[in-house]
């Protein structure tokens, strides 16, 4: 193992990118746009197919992070179409008091929403269009 110095932390973090394959120096890679500030960089085919995944191909963790962060995701495996989660985050009209998760559903109704060991798992994970705004119900 090598030896780390003091000070220095770990860190893991959720990006959400735009990438296209793209040679530099004849080296295979990614140009790499950052949303939501669109800094463009260059990286290595197998450094940037080892860090991301493409939607729909996204497991778990990468879908809460981005409920998190007000983005909807869905599964491309739920058989419902349309279907999508949203985080809820309480305001001082609303009846509930800590953040959820919500569904909307395939006769579009919004249901409070649940992980079963399946979505858990699952590998085909996605981010949806649009930001889950307060009050939406679209």
């Amino acid at each position: 193992m090598d030896s780390v110095e003091t000070g220095v932390m770990t860190y893991y973090g959720t990006k959400r990118i735009k990438a296209i394959p793209a040679e530099k120096d004849g080296q295979a890679g990614y140009t790499v746009w950052y949303e939501p500030d669109g800094y463009k960089s260059w990286s290595p085919k197998d450094v940037f197919e080892a860090a991301y995944k493409c939607s729909g191909e996204m497991n778990f963790g990468h879908a809460l992070e981005a409920l998190k962060r007000g983005l909807r995701v869905f599964r491309s495996g739920w058989n419902g179409k349309g279907q999508w989660l949203a985080m809820q985050r309480p305001d001082q009209h609303s009846k509930m008091t800590e953040p959820y998760i919500y569904m909307k559903t395939a006769q579009g109704g919004f249901i409070p929403w649940l992980a079963s060991q399946a979505d858990v798992l699952a590998g085909d994970w996605g981010v949806g269009i649009g930001v889950a705004e307060e009050g939406e119900t679209e």
